[in-house]
């Protein structure tokens, strides 16, 4: 068990005595992500989700109860103020959508939030995770409608414009902390993911990698 005050790095990941935890089940928008809101209006839903996580939690100390460590290294767990579940009260106010891909734990919350139009929910998004997969690489935006339990439309507008020259350069961190970039038409080029968070990048050109530390992946 961790034990301790936290600091809230964003909607699903708190650090406790130095330890990034990355709460259990759940996917909270990222912290740049856009959404729209009951009246179409766009706003940073992720902000928002690390804004109400770090209001629950206050000043008070939580307990995290480790269940795993994920790739980047960061402890998997569930984590409670006195009893509540903070990752079901995220997703219970619609701050973040359960996360199928490793768990079903809140799937019903999830249910409860979509039902009662809390946060997200009230008006469009993208998931978290197709965001990562796709907006963020191209621009950020949203779709609409979104969730997890149906097929995800294209965006139906840009925050911003894509990288000038279209940098499409994978600079991916491998398992074993390893900085390494993936050119278009590499072998795992197409399923290479970039997560920002972990320092995960993308590059204009092979040789603004190599300046910045990387290598080219081995094929």
């Amino acid at each position: 068990m961790i034990v301790g005050r936290a600091s809230v790095t964003d909607g699903d990941t708190v650090v406790i005595h130095g330890t990034r935890i990355r709460l259990h089940g759940i996917d909270a928008p990222e912290s740049a992500q856009l959404c729209q809101d009951v009246a179409g209006k766009s706003y940073r839903c992720g902000q928002t989700a690390a804004l109400a996580l770090s209001d629950r939690i206050g000043e008070a100390p939580i307990s995290c109860e480790p269940r795993d460590t994920d790739r980047y290294g960061r402890t998997v767990a569930i984590c409670r103020k006195g009893a509540e579940d903070l990752n079901a009260w995220m997703v219970a106010q619609g701050h973040a959508v359960a996360y199928r891909r490793y768990a079903t734990d809140y799937v019903e919350a999830e249910a409860t939030a979509k039902a009662a139009k809390h946060g997200i929910w009230a008006g469009s998004f993208t998931t978290p995770s197709e965001w990562r997969r796709g907006e963020r690489g191209m621009y950020m935006g949203f779709a609409a409608p979104g969730g997890p339990d149906g097929p995800i439309p294209a965006p139906v507008s840009r925050a911003e414009p894509p990288a000038a020259g279209g940098c499409t350069i994978k600079g991916n961190i491998s398992r074993k902390g390893e900085q390494v970039y993936h050119l278009p038409g590499s072998r795992d080029y197409d399923r290479t993911r970039i997560d920002a968070k972990t320092g995960e990048r993308m590059f204009c050109t092979e040789d603004e990698a190599k300046a910045a530390g990387w290598r080219a992946t081995r094929r």
